[in-house]
């Protein structure tokens, strides 16, 4: 899914896979990306699962404060997080980390390439 717009990929991409409203996949053509353009991949439990990124930035929420922040209909989920921040250790991994514990006081720690 990443290989087309990877170095020596086609430079074309799917610009939709799933219509949310209609609950079905989306039957796109393929586009080409913009000459030097960015895929930005946003998304919960991605680190440590072997994908080709260039660069990492996490998104770090301690285990209080996304207890605090998670509505009690989806508490069910929390311990993922938890056992994800335990065994792939996602910070260590990262070249840059926004302390999101607040999100009106974001803090950015770079590490990595960009230490």
């Amino acid at each position: 899914m990443l290989a087309p717009l990877g170095p020596g990929g086609s430079g074309h991409y799917l610009p939709q896979l799933w219509d949310l409203d209609r609950d079905r996949a989306v039957r796109a053509p393929r586009q080409p990306g913009p000459a030097g353009g960015v895929l930005l991949v946003a998304g919960a439990l991605l680190q440590g699962i072997g994908l080709p990124f260039d660069v990492v930035v996490h998104l770090r929420v301690a285990p209080a404060a996304r207890r605090r922040r998670t509505p009690a209909d989806q508490a069910w989920a929390l311990p993922a997080f938890d056992r994800y921040d335990d065994e792939v250790d996602p910070v260590a991994l990262a070249d840059a980390v926004v302390l999101a514990d607040h999100a009106d006081r974001p803090a950015l720690v770079l590490g990595g390439r960009f230490a």
